[in-house]
């Protein structure tokens, strides 16, 4: 699915849904590594970004994101409007990133369908 078909509004601009495929999600939990927890604190230290929090925040947005558009292209869908992650801390250590949307068929506005 392309990014330009992922939204965080409850429209696509230039698109209208012509059908409504459920809630697609991608979900991961990730755990703090000992050497990752020890290189945090000492970055913390310094203050600013935590560079190695950063990285690993990242790759987890971006596998569940991947994950949510997968799901979608599963069921058929062209696009997802709605979009937004959520994280919950499971346990000390173990965080859970979740992306959903919803998953929706579209066809371009002002042009018949084919």
């Amino acid at each position: 699915m392309q990014d330009d078909m992922v939204t965080t509004a409850l429209t696509l601009p230039g698109y209208k849904v012509t059908r409504s495929l459920g809630v697609v999600r991608g979900i991961t939990v990730r755990s703090r590594s000992v050497v990752g927890n020890l290189l945090g604190a000492l970055q913390s230290l310094f203050g600013g970004n935590i560079t190695i929090y950063t990285t690993l925040c990242e790759r987890a947005r971006a596998e569940t994101y991947r994950l949510m558009c997968e799901h979608a292209e599963a069921l058929g869908a062209d696009a997802i409007v709605a979009m937004h992650y959520d994280a919950t801390e499971v346990m000390a250590g173990l965080t859970e990133v979740l992306c959903y949307g919803t998953a929706v068929v579209v066809e371009e506005e002002g042009v018949p369908p084919t």
